[in-house]
């Protein structure tokens, strides 16, 4: 008898589509592989160099800093997995490849999701979080995909203490986001999501996914 698949894709209430669970997946379990064309940072950059500033969806996953997986090109159904802050999944890597794991037991119907992790950059706009607001409903919501900004560091009697305003950068994942990618390939920011499987062409996603 035929295995029922591990997930489908369907509209998602955090984003445009996302990728659910079609039956218990086990922590532990591999659940896809992203995969998408390989090009170089330069080239992923050209493929969307028109794209607006305030669009976020993004299929691009840094690999390293040579590469980038393009997932809207000749991608699978990893490209629609969604952003979350306190995901059920994590991507890993082996040989350059990417991966997307269960950290924990998924029952059938909920959505997959992993943490981007998309690297912040000094060139940033000021309204950069809005950009790339977190819809995942988590109780711990960061509010953005990006990485959360560092706390400045206050130097008090000569001693160095944690404090006040969170600081931005992107990681090598998705630039890792920026040229970012996912985790480990950490996350590009996520191109957009638009009819399934037949995916259109768009950007990045990597050891985290990258921005754009």
């Amino acid at each position: 008898m035929k295995k029922r698949p591990l997930f489908e894709v369907r509209h998602s209430r955090i984003h445009g589509y996302g990728v659910f669970a079609a039956r218990r997946i086990r922590k532990g379990t591999t659940v896809i592989e992203y995969l998408g064309d390989r090009v170089s940072h330069d080239e992923a950059d050209s493929r969307y160099e028109d794209k607006d500033p305030s669009d976020n969806h993004t299929f691009l996953f840094t690999v390293d800093s040579k590469t980038v997986i393009d997932g809207g090109v000749r991608g699978n159904e990893a490209r629609y997995i969604n952003h979350g802050c306190d995901p059920n999944c994590a991507s890993t890597a082996q040989n350059k490849r990417f991966y997307v794991e269960a950290i924990r037991t998924i029952q059938a119907g909920e959505e997959l999701a992993y943490d981007y992790q998309i690297e912040r950059d000094p060139e940033d706009p000021p309204n950069v979080d809005e950009i790339f607001a977190c819809r995942c409903g988590a109780a711990k919501c960061r509010g953005s995909m990006l990485v959360a900004r560092k706390r400045a560091r206050k130097t008090i009697g000569g001693k160095t203490a944690k404090g006040g305003g969170k600081k931005a950068g992107r990681k090598a994942g998705k630039r890792v986001g920026k040229k970012a990618g996912k985790t480990a390939g950490k996350t590009v920011r996520k191109a957009a999501k638009k009819a399934p499987p037949a995916a259109r062409e768009r950007p990045r996603a990597g050891a985290g996914r990258r921005g754009r």
